[in-house]
């Protein structure tokens, strides 16, 4: 592995600091287009971190439109837009960090979530599909369901047709990992995965029936109960 990757101190927030280190590579061209990634095994004895930190910080890489994943392949880097929004400080959230981030997720994703209604294809449904079909794991796979989170919502950013959306999202993709981590830590596994999945399949029907208004308040319901899972009270106008 290239030697400018580093171990992580198991203080930051760790997805996303690996993750800005490939995303640091692929930006000096270390990592061109085209060029796979090492497995999850090797990059996880490189990080000295497990294999569900690796899965985490591919996602986000995948979500802020850095590489793309073939299934039973591996990861590869892909030709980034002119247009690339990232934001580089990686820490930890507080209360406050939170309540800014559902402020400005809550008007993004609701008006995403009405555009997704009018515009989706029928690619975008069978995607959706299988994030709810993950975001359902226990067990051993139960991290697989905050990833599948993450790729649910990018989902609809894509199913607007408008790619700021995507570069948007992308941009606060780590953000938006650490309150769906921040939400599991604070309920049963079991409870929490029920309720998100009722939310993210409402979601997904009112998208289906192309049905903007019903998809727009299916988005804000599911914003304002993912606040108050992290203990925040939001005013919503949207």
């Amino acid at each position: 592995m290239n030697g400018d990757f580093t171990q992580i101190m198991r203080t930051e927030h760790l997805p996303t600091r690996i993750a800005t280190q490939f995303s640091r590579q692929i930006q000096k061209g270390a990592l061109k287009p085209g060029d796979k990634l090492p497995t999850e095994l090797a990059m996880s004895k490189s990080f000295g971190v497990s294999r569900t930190v690796i899965r985490e910080a591919i996602a986000q890489l995948r979500n802020e439109g850095m590489i793309e994943t073939r299934q039973g392949v591996g990861a590869f880097v892909i030709e980034r837009p002119t247009r690339h929004i990232r934001l580089d400080d990686g820490g930890q959230m507080d209360k406050h960090a939170f309540r800014d981030l559902f402020q400005l997720r809550v008007p993004l994703e609701i008006e995403a979530a009405g555009l997704a209604a009018t515009y989706h294809r029928a690619e975008h449904l069978q995607q959706m599909d299988e994030a709810l079909a993950r975001i359902t794991a226990t067990g051993e796979n139960a991290n697989d369901g905050i990833v599948a989170d993450l790729d649910f919502h990018r989902t609809i950013a894509m199913a607007t047709g408008n790619d700021y959306f995507v570069q948007f999202l992308g941009a606060i993709s780590d953000r938006i990992m650490q309150t769906i981590v921040a939400s599991r830590e604070r309920l049963q596994l079991d409870e929490i995965v029920a309720v998100v999945r009722r939310e993210h399949g409402e979601l997904r029907d009112a998208i289906a029936a192309r049905d903007p208004l019903r998809a727009r308040e299916a988005m804000r319901t599911h914003m304002r109960n993912s606040a108050e899972r992290v203990a925040l009270q939001l005013e919503v106008y949207a």
